[in-house]
């Protein structure tokens, strides 16, 4: 039986990016915490369809390149040449006698390949030759000499192709042997040159290759908004009366017929918002921190509580974007009241009043809290997640 050919990612990173600015190489510089050639290799060595992952470098670059791939498994570099196709054909060539079946050229430029698009590049090759991603373009272009529009372009048949770009190896291999003049831009051209078709698949909108020193800034961006993700938590408590002359709600005395009972002070409102934001940090709920059988506990400001769930919730590198509470009640009428706990409420977690909402609601005669029983206080909060922490 055939033993099965491997499937090797080969990444050039041979270039001096002089367009990026002066400094180091751009593959080398940071991206976000990580040099951006960094980026694209992890997401190829994660990969289980990818068996091996080679990258081409500058000779004068080895110990920059030995540092920031430091931790991962990759085959021993071979150097590139003055352009980018000879960088390619000599990294092409390195792999002969390994022979694998499929090969993915990958400019390390791009940082934001995914596994989905390797799969889709991997399982396309099963019926063809040679794959690249592209997206369709849709802004008007024009042919612009000395600063002045000559004639528009059709836009109908014109994609911008991107990297990774599939061949089955032998076909691509061959490619590269046959002499040319042409100073290929991709792999694509090398193929198509020799006569292989080449297909094009639907490439990603974010797949931006880092070029000049506004892309680290766009790219920056980009990575900001994949890190940092909403979500959406909520809290529930509920506290029935007893005797007394004030209810306590987002650490406000607000005078009521009745008190509530409870081990603290029965700040419903803020022991709704303590499980809520223990739920967005994974940091379980009230009972667990503060539980009602410690007498150390008892006639506790609940805003204890609050400063302390604020501390994990900051320690967590997680924001509050917003903060939406009804109090479920007969009595005290929560709107005298609002703008104060409103108040409160944003100097106990920093947030702006702009991004608190308070309101309060009857079930019309439904339930304890209809029969005027208690009080039920549910709270949402929105956050802002930081996805590396």
């Amino acid at each position: 039986m055939k033993e099965k050919q491997p499937t090797v990612a080969l990444v050039l990173a041979g270039g001096q990016g002089t367009r990026a600015g002066v400094g180091l190489p751009k593959q080398y510089r940071n991206l976000a915490g990580k040099p951006l050639l960094r980026w694209s290799l992890e997401t190829l060595c994660r990969h289980q369809k990818i068996d091996h992952v080679k990258v081409v470098i500058r000779p004068n670059d080895e110990p920059l390149y030995r540092d920031v791939t430091a931790g991962l498994q990759l085959m021993e570099p071979v150097y590139g040449g003055e352009t980018r196709y000879e960088s390619a054909r000599n990294g092409v060539q390195s792999l002969k006698e390994l022979a694998p079946g499929i090969i993915l050229i990958h400019d390390g430029a791009r940082p934001f390949i995914t596994p989905t698009l390797l799969d889709q590049l991997i399982s396309s090759l099963t019926s063809r030759v040679a794959v690249v991603p592209g997206i369709q373009i849709i802004d008007a272009v024009k042919k612009v000499d000395n600063g002045l529009v000559e004639q528009a372009v059709d836009l109908s048949n014109l994609w911008r192709i991107q990297t990774p770009q599939a061949f089955q190896f032998d076909a691509i291999f061959s490619a590269y042997q046959l002499v040319s003049e042409h100073n290929f831009r991709d792999d694509a051209g090398v193929a198509q040159h020799s006569g292989i078709t080449v297909n094009v698949i639907e490439g990603l909108e974010e797949n931006i290759k880092i070029t000049i020193p506004r892309d680290f800034e766009k790219a920056s961006k980009i990575m900001a908004e994949e890190r940092l993700q909403i979500h959406v938590v909520t809290g529930f408590d509920a506290h029935k009366f007893g005797l007394g002359d004030h209810v306590t709600l987002c650490g406000i005395k607000i005078p009521c017929s009745h008190g509530l009972i409870g081990h603290s002070d029965a700040d419903v409102a803020l022991h709704a918002l303590v499980d809520a934001l223990l739920s967005g940090i994974d940091g379980g709920d009230i009972g667990q921190h503060f539980p009602s059988n410690e007498e150390k506990w008892r006639n506790r400001a609940s805003d204890e509580f609050l400063s302390y769930t604020m501390k994990l919730v900051n320690e967590n590198s997680v924001k509050i974007n917003h903060i939406d509470m009804t109090v479920i009640c007969n009595e005290p009428r929560i709107s005298e009241f609002r703008d104060a706990m409103r108040n409160k409420l944003s100097q106990l977690v920093n947030v702006s009043k702009k991004r608190i909402s308070i309101k309060g609601t009857t079930t019309d005669g439904l339930g304890f809290t209809g029969r005027g029983e208690g009080i039920a206080v549910q709270a949402t909060v929105t956050m802002v997640v930081d996805n590396e922490q």
